[in-house]
């Protein structure tokens, strides 16, 4: 039940999918999550259900500088990279001046 920084993989054994979204989301941490899976609808089912972050489909590690980055929960501190990510590095400032 502790965060690891990988890249690590992780292998459970589950009899549904169900049981396997119970088992990843039983986790105080949810940065980023991997489905390996043929079926899309199931796919998007258990991205869905997933409180993880990033949600990569038979890849890891996809994504590029204009998607938002951060996890749920315990982990991260808002979104990274992106539009989502620009209050965090700046302030908002108004200046009124009367010539």
């Amino acid at each position: 039940q502790e965060e690891i920084f990988g890249p690590v993989l992780s292998v459970l054994t589950f009899d549904t999918a169900e049981e396997a979204i119970q088992i990843a989301n039983d986790t105080p941490y949810g940065l980023a999550a991997a489905v390996w899976t043929a079926n899309l609808s199931k796919a998007h089912l258990t991205a869905r259900a997933l409180r993880a972050g990033s949600v990569w489909v038979n890849q890891y590690d996809g994504g590029d500088m204009t998607a938002p980055f951060g996890g749920f929960k315990q982990s991260g501190n808002g979104r990274d990279k992106s539009l989502h990510a620009f209050d965090k590095y700046t302030e908002l400032k108004s200046t009124w001046i009367k010539l």
